[in-house]
């Protein structure tokens, strides 16, 4: 069966195509990759997909699957959308002040 290995980074994209036997695994996948050495990787069911859709190193594979190996996000994205509300606020008026005479 035939399979590609993805391993991206900010500045480059790693992508390995490899042949494997018959009933592999994700995990089978990752090892034959020589990723985890290459890039000192700590990979668990965390950070692998199959066609960017989590999956488990336990799952099996089938013919012309892509294996991803994804990074630990920097921000969280819903914090980090907070913060850029909060510095560029669009459509939000002013407060007035109300005359009481």
């Amino acid at each position: 069966m035939r399979i590609e290995v993805v391993h991206a980074l900010p500045e480059a994209q790693h992508l390995v195509a490899l042949e494997l036997a018959g009933e592999s695994t994700v995990a089978a996948a990752i090892a034959a990759s020589g990723f985890v050495e290459r890039f000192m990787l700590v990979v668990d069911d965390e950070h692998v997909g199959i066609w960017n859709r989590r999956v488990t190193l336990a799952t099996s594979l089938r013919d012309g699957d892509r294996v991803e190996i994804y990074r630990d996000l920097i921000a969280d994205p819903k914090q980090a959308r907070r913060q850029r509300a909060i510095a560029n606020p669009v459509g939000v008026q002013p407060k007035r002040k109300l005359s009481r005479s």
